[in-house]
């Protein structure tokens, strides 16, 4: 075998890398479990009580870390909680739907201070955008300057290859096509003047649900997500894994329906478009599911049908998925009221 063809292990960690793992550590147990004292810390991340008292001090300073009320009532001196600081760390949010936008303003909690949304028939990019500036003059007006310095960047969620299953969504290629030479990091970072990462949209989804929902109990599950079009994301070893092209997980195109040429994918069998086009069908208007805090109520025979279909061909991907992988749990996340949410979940398991 020609030597050069052999790739190289990922190389190690230079010791300011082990610094920033270690504060990135520490900040997320204790988010994770909403409060620690240091000698919970040390414990539950293995590290020297010496090594974690020193990146403490650094944290507290810098603003992150914050300390609670003393917690009295066990043997020895009281322990004093460490807790994130909301107002150590702000951030933005914006997330590029097929049929809608939303922008929001995120403390060191996590916690939604602000949000707003804008539904549309296709995202153009000149509509993003002008969403995003005008969004931002808004979220971020009110705040004092010392706040608003803590803005520590934006994250930006959206599909991968938004010009893509255009006939499906019936969007028009003109506008569409526009994104696929759309430096969508740099125009969002010009607009914003924040640092700028960006996310296939249910990898992000994935991540969320890692640190802020259920994820937080399991260690490798798959994750599906269902907005206009199905995707997912893969948790392993208690990471994310994004994959090679920030792609992993991309299980719309799973095929649920084999011997089927078209229409064989989870992608056609599981996504909320099916859903517009039954309504359609039925002289419902579709849009009245993309409106905020819609609670789809009076939708009837077609989003009953719809919950069916979707859960029926779920629970085809689960099982194939799970083949390949021996996850400990199958989450089911959805761009849709928790009720709605909740009964599909509950019909995949029946299946």
């Amino acid at each position: 075998m020609d030597d050069t063809a052999i790739r190289d292990p990922i190389g190690g960690v230079n010791q300011s890398g082990v610094r920033d793992h270690n504060e990135r550590l520490i900040l997320s147990l204790i988010q994770r479990h909403g409060g620690l004292s240091s000698a919970d810390v040390a414990r539950r991340s293995t590290l020297s009580a010496q090594t974690v008292s020193i990146i403490i001090r650094a944290l507290e300073k810098d603003g992150l870390l914050v300390r609670g009320a003393p917690v009295r009532g066990k043997v020895g001196k009281p322990s004093v909680p460490l807790m994130l600081n909301p107002d150590g760390l702000l951030s933005l949010g914006l997330n590029i739907g097929r049929k809608s936008a939303d922008l929001v303003l995120i403390d060191g909690l996590g916690t939604v201070r602000a949000q707003l949304k804008r539904t549309y028939a296709h995202p153009a990019p000149a509509t993003v955008l002008d969403f995003l500036e005008g969004g931002m003059a808004r979220l971020t007006g009110a705040l004092r300057p010392a706040l608003r310095a803590r803005i520590a960047g934006i994250g930006v969620a959206a599909p991968f290859q938004l010009w893509n299953w255009l006939d499906t969504v019936n969007s028009p290629i003109d506008e569409m096509m526009q994104w696929k030479d759309f430096d969508l990091s740099g125009r969002v970072g010009a607009a914003s003047g924040l640092t700028v990462f960006v996310q296939n949209d249910t990898t992000a989804a994935c991540t969320a649900e890692h640190v802020f929902g259920r994820g937080r109990q399991f260690a490798d599950y798959a994750y599906f997500f269902i907005g206009s079009f199905v995707g997912g994301g893969v948790v392993l070893n208690d990471t994310v894994y994004a994959g090679r092209t920030g792609n992993a997980g991309a299980f719309g195109t799973l095929p649920v329906r084999p011997g089927e040429r078209d229409h064989s994918q989870l992608i056609h069998n599981a996504s909320i478009y099916l859903l517009e086009r039954r309504l359609a069908a039925a002289g419902i208007d579709p849009a009245v599911i993309w409106q905020p805090d819609h609670l789809w109520d009076g939708l009837g025979q077609p989003l009953t049908d719809w919950i069916e279909q979707t859960a029926r061909h779920l629970a085809v991907a689960a099982v194939a998925v799970s083949s390949v992988i021996d996850f400990q749990r199958i989450l089911i996340d959805a761009n849709c009221p928790p009720a709605i949410r909740a009964l599909i979940v509950a019909r995949t398991g029946a299946h």
